[in-house]
């Protein structure tokens, strides 16, 4: 029996008929976060932290399936969206991307129009590891795949990741930033140890780093973030630092050590900052969220092995939007941790 034959087999025995369908429609409403007093700090000291939500399936932002989904469902049999292993996060107002290796693609939330894709390469091509996210102009949102070692472009409302061009051939692309101001797109070579940066049309700018332990070398770097001064963030994972760049690829400064106690940074992996100039900075030995001060010091972390909220296991990356909101790519737990930064400037 053909899909014809059976979406009208199916109409027939629901009762349902193609002219009551205006009637399905429902207005979007997403849900409103979980009332948590889960902070950090813990009382007595004033909160900087507070927890949010989890989200790990469509319905955690009030999505729900439409009705031809839901009827393809029945046909075909269900194919439940959910995060499986997300690595990235990004959120750009209406939309919440997460890319995600273990999905073979990219999550798209919109949260605006209450709708969920799963962003793959044209004719449903599976990625094989997207693991980097950058917004880009236009509300546009870069990708990097690791293992096919490509970036690609998610324009607004695609239904599938564009490939880009790139003057230089990459080896296994990782973290990715976009400089809007001036057209520089920065992706982590991470076996190359250097960072390339392209401009328009995918033409070679310069390369950034080679291995090795000196200010501006590199040992398998891996995720990027370009800050609100015009700053460029590079988690150095296997020199145990982040170090940090300006505009134009000049090195600035570093912080970060070898070791396994709070303050520590084992295993960098996600980077970010906030409108104060705090930089968060993820590390997936300690399993939780590190917050910096400008000049490298501690100022606040939170986490730790586990799976209720605020705890982690192998989280990568972090996002930190205009908003003072965080969202952390909670790996191995399968959902990505929401959390609002109440601190102030402090």
């Amino acid at each position: 029996m053909n899909f014809v034959k059976q979406f009208f087999l199916v109409l027939s025995i629901t009762g349902l008929t193609l002219a009551g369908l205006a009637g399905c429609a429902t207005q979007f409403e997403a849900p409103k976060p979980e009332t948590s007093t889960l902070v950090w700090p813990s009382a007595p000291e004033v909160p900087r932290v507070v927890f949010v939500q989890t989200l790990s399936r469509p319905a955690d932002l009030g999505i729900s399936k439409n009705f031809f989904a839901r009827l393809v469902d029945i046909v075909f049999g269900e194919t439940p969206a959910r995060l499986i292993r997300p690595m990235a996060v990004l959120d750009d107002g209406d939309m919440l991307y997460v890319a995600d290796p273990g999905a073979k693609g990219v999550h798209r939330f919109d949260k605006k129009a209450g709708k969920y894709d799963l962003i793959q390469l044209a004719n449903k091509q599976p990625m094989l590891s997207p693991v980097g996210l950058a917004l880009g102009d236009k509300h546009s949102v870069w990708v990097t795949d690791s293992a096919l070692g490509a970036v690609y472009l998610i324009k607004l409302g695609a239904e599938f990741a564009e490939p880009m061009a790139l003057a230089e051939k990459l080896g296994q692309p990782t973290g990715i930033a976009f400089d809007a101001r001036l057209s520089k797109l920065f992706v982590a070579d991470t076996t190359a140890h250097s960072i390339r940066v392209f401009g328009p049309g995918g033409t070679l700018l310069a390369t950034i780093g080679k291995r090795g332990t000196d200010q501006g070398e590199f040992n398998y770097p891996t995720m990027l973030w370009h800050s609100l001064n015009g700053q460029l963030m590079v988690t150095d994972s296997l020199n145990f630092r982040t170090q940090i760049f300006d505009a134009s690829g000049r090195f600035v400064t570093q912080f970060g050590r070898v070791g396994d106690s709070t303050g520590d940074t084992p295993r960098q992996k996600g980077v970010a900052t906030d409108r104060f100039g705090h930089i968060y900075v993820v590390d997936s030995v300690l399993h939780g969220v590190q917050i910096f001060n400008e000049s490298g010091q501690l100022l606040l972390s939170l986490g730790g092995l586990g799976e209720a909220p605020g705890e982690f296991r192998v989280p990568s990356g972090i996002f930190v939007g205009t908003d003072d909101m965080i969202y952390v790519a909670d790996a191995y737990n399968q959902r990505v941790q929401v959390f609002k930064y109440v601190g102030g400037a402090s």
